[in-house]
């Protein structure tokens, strides 16, 4: 985690809530159930089997058109190489380099609202896609059989880990190797293997695209844009046991953070040696993320104890038909836990901007200003915080009931989600538990 800043993350304990964190987790997972008990009593057939939704021609236009895409190809270009340039040439100070902020809060925590309000804008902007382009082979090998969203869980393991298991994630030199050696693997690989390989392998973008499904805009079967129904585009999700890791790691290292923010466990690896620190971080996030993929799987294979009907479920099986219902989670998560952290140390990456090489500039004219914490009260962060968990969670158990009602016949469709509604549940508690509690 960034030393820098692990202060602004959070908001602080649960002093800080409106209401006893008792009675907040109590009625997160009532909500949670009442949910599920009124669409096992109203919502017996599947609703968002079809993904097709009004057609955006004009947008559609706007956006394929040659000098928008150049465009967002060449502001990706500049975002990139302003990224490299200052963590290489910049500050070696963290307090003073923009590329921590940049790559921790504005890449990693703004591609959430910017792929749930545009969509699957990142693929056309994405500069390691567009760097690879310029090889312009006319054959690309084959990807190897079973691959499939695997490399981009390693990836996305390695920046969690140097984010929150690594001591020295916040500096700039560390920031730069690691976005160097990722830029330099995901470039080769594409040239490689083709455009094909940013889709299954390149960390960012896999994870830009799963967001992007619970985005009202997307891509038709005829590859136009077209207003749908969010809950249609995630239902269409490909049933991937890659994208079960991927999504697991997700909440499981949501689920650590919030754990090494608390006063106790900071008490018992505060004197810690830098080798015992990353050793007991690294097995920290380890077994956070198993917790969370063995109570899915579990969850989701005892689903299974019920009769599924034939030829509904992939080759991932249960745990790749439900798994869809883990993004609006995992959203909820990441909303819980970056809402203050983006909204005070998104401005540091403004105002550090102003010279990311450390020359004494003003670019932006922001010299002598300063962050202001005043602007967000703990009632309001403490309110946005549980809510984005709840409404994650009703959102997923509404997803997951759609499934189960293609799957199951009804009369065992409400039997068959209690195994999920527990996880659901528990999901709801913990996670309030963990941005909440000191």
């Amino acid at each position: 985690m960034l030393v820098l800043l692990l202060p602004l993350h959070g908001i602080g304990g649960r002093g800080d809530l409106p209401v006893p964190l008792w009675l907040a987790i109590y009625s997160a997972g009532a909500a949670v159930a009442v949910s599920f008990f009124a669409l096992a009593a109203f919502w017996s057939r599947p609703r968002f089997e079809v993904t097709a939704g009004k057609s955006l021609e004009r947008l559609t236009r706007l956006v394929d058109a040659r000098p928008t895409r150049r465009l967002l190809k060449l502001a990706g270009l500049a975002a990139l190489a302003l990224l490299l340039g200052s963590a290489w040439f910049g500050s070696s100070e963290p307090a003073l380099n923009p590329a921590p902020t940049w790559l921790y809060v504005w890449i990693w925590v703004g591609i959430i609202p910017l792929s749930l309000v545009f969509g699957p804008i990142w693929r056309l902007a994405n500069p390691l896609r567009t760097i690879a382009g310029l090889a312009r082979r006319t054959s690309y090998r084959r990807l190897p059989e079973g691959i499939a969203y695997w490399p981009a869980f390693a990836g996305l393991a390695g920046f969690l880990w140097l984010e929150l298991a690594y001591p020295d994630g916040s500096e700039p030199i560390v920031v730069a190797i690691f976005a160097t050696m990722y830029a330099v693997v995901n470039v080769a690989a594409g040239i490689v293997y083709g455009p094909a390989w940013f889709g299954i392998g390149d960390s960012f973008e896999v994870y830009t695209e799963v967001l992007a499904r619970l985005s009202p805009l997307g891509r038709g079967a005829d590859r136009r844009l077209e207003l749908r129904n969010p809950l249609a585009g995630l239902a269409a999700m490909p049933q991937q046991l890659g994208i079960v890791g991927l999504l697991c790691l997700l909440l499981g290292s949501t689920a650590f953070d919030g754990i090494s923010r608390w006063s106790a466990w900071m008490r018992l690896t505060g004197d810690l040696s830098r080798t015992q620190h990353i050793v007991v971080h690294t097995l920290g996030l380890m077994v956070a993320v198993a917790i969370v993929t063995g109570l899915f799987l579990l969850a989701s294979r005892t689903t299974g104890a019920a009769r599924i009907r034939p030829g509904v479920v992939g080759r991932a099986g249960l745990p790749g038909a439900f798994v869809h219902s883990l993004v609006p989670i995992a959203i909820g998560y990441a909303v819980a836990h970056y809402f203050s952290f983006a909204m005070f140390q998104g401005q540091e990456g403004l105002l550090l901007a102003t010279d990311p090489f450390g020359r004494g500039w003003d670019l932006l004219g922001t010299s002598g200003m300063r962050i202001d914490y005043a602007f967000l009260g703990t009632g309001l962060i403490a309110a946005v915080q549980i809510g984005a968990i709840v409404l994650g969670h009703v959102l997923g158990v509404v997803s997951a009931h759609d499934r189960a009602a293609e799957l199951f016949r009804r009369r065992q469709l409400r039997r068959a989600q209690y195994p999920m509604l527990a996880a659901m549940v528990a999901f709801t508690a913990g996670g309030i538990a963990l941005v909440t509690a000191s």
